[in-house]
């Protein structure tokens, strides 16, 4: 299998003055096509910076981040834009719906900003629900949806340009135990279908989901959990 991505010896340090924090610590990380990962760790550990350099939304202060065989640590903002739309599929904690546009327009973004033409944008979109299993959704707003309803959309907006990795940051953050059961079955049935997944997170029970979780902690990856003992620290933890 391929690499998605690859780290190495990422760095990254804020600076304030005189003042410099170190988040990541010279992070390596490789994930494979078609992988399902977690990314798990505590409040300041360094996974909300790591996540927004897998994302391209920032870049290290040192070393090399390969995405889909691309050095892009080194790329310009309006590159790095490009890759963001093209590549990289995002699902975050609040949606990020807009409450005026129907579902399939939310779902039709991303092909907007790639200047795709209008037609081909709703086809494309109305496919992607139907993907997430709300085929009889497209005109519905988001307050007409529950939450597990909205962050299927969100989904959606994420595989409609079929990118290479999708990206998810608190998932389920803002749902409830019903609706969180009901989005990770879609993660579960996106990998079956040889989906690139990296999940955020600091649930147990959420990283469980995962076929393996990478472990944070002061800004180092400090251990790789396969599913099976992840899911036995999870029984664990609700106990």
């Amino acid at each position: 299998m391929s690499a998605v991505l690859e780290l190495s010896d990422v760095r990254k340090t804020y600076r304030s003055g005189e003042l410099e924090v170190d988040a990541l610590r010279g992070i390596d990380m490789r994930i494979e096509e078609a992988d399902y990962v977690a990314i798990m760790g505590p409040s300041g550990s360094g996974k909300s910076t790591l996540m927004h350099i897998l994302g391209c939304l920032d870049i290290p202060t040192s070393g090399e981040y390969l995405l889909a065989g691309e050095d892009v640590s080194t790329l310009d903002e309006r590159r790095l834009a490009e890759i963001r739309n093209r590549r990289i599929g995002f699902v975050f904690q609040q949606f990020n719906l807009l409450p005026t546009l129907t579902a399939w327009r939310n779902v039709e973004l991303p092909l907007v900003y790639a200047g795709v033409p209008r037609a081909e944008r709703r086809a494309r979109a109305i496919v992607a629900l139907e993907r997430v299993g709300l085929g009889d959704r497209v005109e519905h707003k988001p307050g007409e949806l529950s939450g597990g309803q909205q962050q299927r959309v969100a989904v959606a907006r994420a595989l409609v340009t079929e990118p290479s990795l999708i990206l998810a940051d608190e998932p389920t953050g803002n749902l409830d135990s019903v609706s969180t059961r009901d989005v990770l079955d879609l993660f579960a049935e996106l990998h079956t279908q040889s989906r690139t997944i990296v999940l955020i997170t600091h649930e147990h029970d959420v990283a469980a989901e995962a076929a393996h979780t990478l472990v944070i902690r002061d800004g180092e990856i400090v251990d790789d959990i396969h599913r099976d003992e992840m899911v036995a620290q999870a029984t664990g933890a609700t106990r």
